[in-house]
């Protein structure tokens, strides 16, 4: 009889995953991801079928906990500004503490070794994150740029407010507001 698969060795696979792909990108060979993991490069494949399985299977796990996250504890009766600022606050928090996943999601974003199924259950995730965006956004934003400008302004800013917070981690709070400040200013209507 085949032993259970163990939780622990499953998760450190994805993490050494992360942090390989993040500094290495999608090439980042198996071998070094089971090493890091402190498992041989057989048993990673125990976990996983194909590097191709691992990749997405870590892209749909950074996925899944980054929308958890801009969710937890969302103020619903708040107003529309708090709520949004509330998101955009976990955003750069997660963002922040887990510099490796986030840099490793941009990477598996724009891999062709991510599945077009894989994708379409990562924007699966984010439906809420989305809806309440929008939702949020309604009264404030410029209707023809909903939702794609909104996004794309939302990311950019949140890079660069990144940016700057690994440069001055102490300013992470100044940054952050400012971050969102012109986030909200820029999508006005």
């Amino acid at each position: 009889m085949a032993r259970p698969l163990s939780e622990e060795k499953r998760e450190a696979i994805l993490e050494a995953a992360a942090e390989l792909v993040a500094t290495l990108g999608t090439g980042a060979p198996t071998a070094k991801i089971a090493q890091a993991a402190g498992l041989a490069e057989g048993t990673l494949f125990t976990y996983f079928a194909t590097k191709d399985a691992l990749l997405n299977e870590l892209f749909l796990a950074i996925e899944a906990e980054l929308a958890a996250t801009m969710l937890e504890g969302y103020p619903a009766k708040a107003a529309a500004q708090a709520r949004c600022r509330h998101m955009w606050d976990r955003f750069i928090d997660w963002a922040a503490l887990n510099p490796m996943k986030h840099k490793a999601m941009r990477q598996l974003k724009v891999s062709d070794r991510i599945s077009a199924e894989s994708k379409k259950l990562g924007e699966m995730l984010f439906q809420e994150v989305k809806a309440l965006l929008a939702q949020n956004l309604a009264g404030h934003a410029a209707k023809e740029n909903m939702p794609d400008y909104n996004g794309a302004v939302l990311g950019a800013l949140a890079d660069m407010t990144l940016d700057f917070i690994a440069r001055h981690p102490r300013k992470r709070e100044a940054y952050k507001q400012a971050g969102f400040e012109a986030f909200w200013k820029a999508i006005a209507r």
